[in-house]
C-alpha cells in the first residue's frame, strides 16, 4: 500500500490500520461446540405391592398355630332346611294310604272330623262358613298318588303362611270307576293323619257341597 502523505499523523493512522487488519487475520471464528444429545426420559418402574407389603410386615410376629381359626377355602352354600323338611314330610305322607278299602269306597258318608278338645261351637262355626277360607286346592283330574303329594305340599305351605281355614276340592267321584268317591275318602284319611288338621267337614253348597271339604288348621304362630 502506498502512503498518501508523509505527515506524522497519517503515518500513525496507517500503522493503526495495519495492526487492525493483522489482528483480524489472526483471529479465527469460534466454532460452537456441539450440544450433548438429549437423554430420553426414563419410564417409571411399577410399584411392587408384594415387596412393599413384605417390608411393612417384616417385623410382625406370627400367631401360634393354636390361636388360628381354620377356615375352609369355599363357604358352604346355605341350606333351606325348612324346604328340605317339607319335602321329607311330603314323602312320608305320600306313603300313608288307607288300608281299609271298604271304608275308602263307602258312599253317602258326609265328611266330618274333629280332634279331641275341639268344641261343638267351633264345629258349628266351621259348618256354617263362619271361618274365612284363606286357601284352596283343587284335586280334579289327579290320580291317587299325585293328589296325595299335592295335598301334603299344600298343607305344608298353609302352615308356613299361617292359613287357618282352607278348602280342598276332591270332587264327587262322578268321573271315577263305578262312579264311587274314592278320592273323597282318601282325602278324609290323609287329613286325619296330619297333626296340624284340627277338624274338617263337608263344605256348604255354595262352597262346593259334597265335592269339597273345609279344613281348620292349627295356628303356626303358637
Amino acid at each position: 500500500m502506498k502512503r498518501a502523505s508523509n505527515s506524522p499523523l497519517a503515518a500513525t493512522a496507517f500503522e493503526a490500520l495495519v495492526r487492525v487488519r493483522r489482528t483480524l487475520r489472526e483471529q479465527k471464528p469460534a466454532v460452537p461446540e456441539p450440544a450433548p444429545p438429549a437423554t430420553p426420559p426414563q419410564p417409571k418402574q411399577p410399584v411392587d405391592g408384594t415387596l412393599l407389603f413384605r417390608r411393612a410386615v417384616a417385623d410382625v410376629i406370627p400367631l401360634p398355630p393354636s390361636n388360628r381359626a381354620q377356615l375352609s377355602q369355599r363357604r358352604p352354600k346355605p341350606v333351606a332346611r325348612q324346604r328340605l323338611a317339607d319335602e321329607a314330610q311330603v314323602l312320608v305322607d305320600a306313603l300313608a294310604d288307607p288300608w281299609d278299602w271298604d271304608a275308602a269306597v263307602a258312599t253317602g258318608e258326609e265328611l266330618f272330623f274333629a280332634r279331641p278338645g275341639i268344641s261343638s261351637a267351633a264345629m258349628r262355626k266351621l259348618r256354617r262358613g263362619g271361618w274365612v277360607i284363606q286357601g284352596e286346592l283343587d284335586l280334579h283330574g289327579l290320580g291317587g298318588d299325585a293328589a296325595r303329594v299335592a295335598l301334603a305340599a299344600f298343607l305344608n305351605r298353609c302352615m308356613l303362611e299361617d292359613r287357618r281355614c282352607v278348602r280342598v276340592i276332591h270332587g264327587k267321584g262322578h268321573g271315577s270307576k263305578n262312579r264311587l268317591p274314592v278320592l273323597k275318602n282318601k282325602v278324609r284319611h290323609w287329613l286325619m293323619q296330619r297333626e296340624e288338621v284340627l277338624a274338617f267337614c263337608q263344605a256348604r253348597t255354595v262352597d262346593g257341597g259334597a265335592g269339597a271339604a273345609v279344613v281348620l288348621l292349627k295356628s303356626s304362630t303358637r
